[in-house]
């Protein structure tokens, strides 16, 4: 007595097509993957033309050349509240200690690593040279504290400073 063996299955042209088209279809679904992970998470650029930022470099060192002949004493503080709340308050005073009222200074926490998490302060003046706002949702963790001042619609301070809040 002897077995029936049968043989296996030939390969054929269209098996050969179906396991290349599959294995390409796997690969470009992959990387589609890879790619839309990559592009939604990008937090962004520091600038987002750096031609234009190399031309207005030079107003930028007119401009902190100013701010150094001013000689102002700015104070920032930023006091977070474990439901995420903070609150700038900023203290601006001339070069002779006189408190410097009027101006429109404005605040950013930036999160270093990620644009998308930055949260825009504005600030109201509630007495000679002091201002102050609010912001929500600020997570704990290092932050960038900018602050600008504005007179008559032009720059006239700019501070960046790194901080940790609790």
């Amino acid at each position: 007595m002897s077995k029936h063996v049968s043989s296996p299955r030939p390969l054929s042209g269209g098996v050969v097509l179906a396991a290349l088209l599959g294995f390409f279809a796997v690969v470009l679904g992959v990387n589609a993957t890879m790619m839309m992970l990559a592009i939604t998470t990008l937090p962004g650029t520091e600038v987002d033309s750096a031609y234009s930022a190399s031309i207005s470099y030079s107003n930028e060192i007119a401009a902190a050349r100013d701010q150094a002949q001013r000689d102002w004493r700015v104070d920032a503080r930023v006091e977070r509240q474990p439901d995420g709340q903070a609150t700038l308050r900023v203290e601006a005073r001339d070069r002779n200690g006189a408190p410097l009222a009027g101006l429109t200074f404005s605040g950013r926490l930036e999160r270093p690593a990620d644009k998308r998490a930055d949260k825009d302060v504005v600030l109201a003046e509630i007495g000679d040279g002091v201002y102050r706002g609010n912001a929500v949702g600020v997570s704990p963790g290092q932050w960038d504290l900018v602050i600008e001042g504005d007179s008559t619609g032009n720059r006239v301070f700019l501070s960046k400073n790194r901080l940790v809040l609790n």
